[in-house]
């Protein structure tokens, strides 16, 4: 599967939510469930966001190492849903880019 096609996918709320439970990972989860918690949104939508974020606002630097996870990674989309919402757990808890408090 092509990467835009993994992109787009992940831009499904449903889609968005089936992978990160897929992944297995618990504390990713819980940050997830947390950081959508506090923007309003169900995991799901935040991964969703997630991906929609990484590739509006990425800098090339984040886009090459993502895809040099990708590439060694045994789950590709996984790796990617990963590294998409590691960019977007830290801007979150960085907080709205305006300081103040929303």
């Amino acid at each position: 599967m092509l990467l835009g096609d993994v992109i787009a996918r992940l831009d499904d709320e449903v889609v968005a939510l089936e992978a990160l439970v897929s992944l297995d990972d618990l504390s990713l989860l819980a940050e997830v469930e947390a950081a959508a918690s506090r923007d309003g949104l169900t995991p799901g939508g935040f991964a969703a966001r997630a991906v929609q974020a990484f590739t509006a606002s990425a800098s090339d630097e984040d886009w090459v190492s993502l895809i040099g996870t990708i590439g060694r990674a045994e789950d590709p989309g996984g790796a990617c849903l990963k590294g998409m919402l590691a960019f977007a757990l830290k801007a979150s808890r960085a907080g709205p880019a305006c300081g103040h408090a929303h």
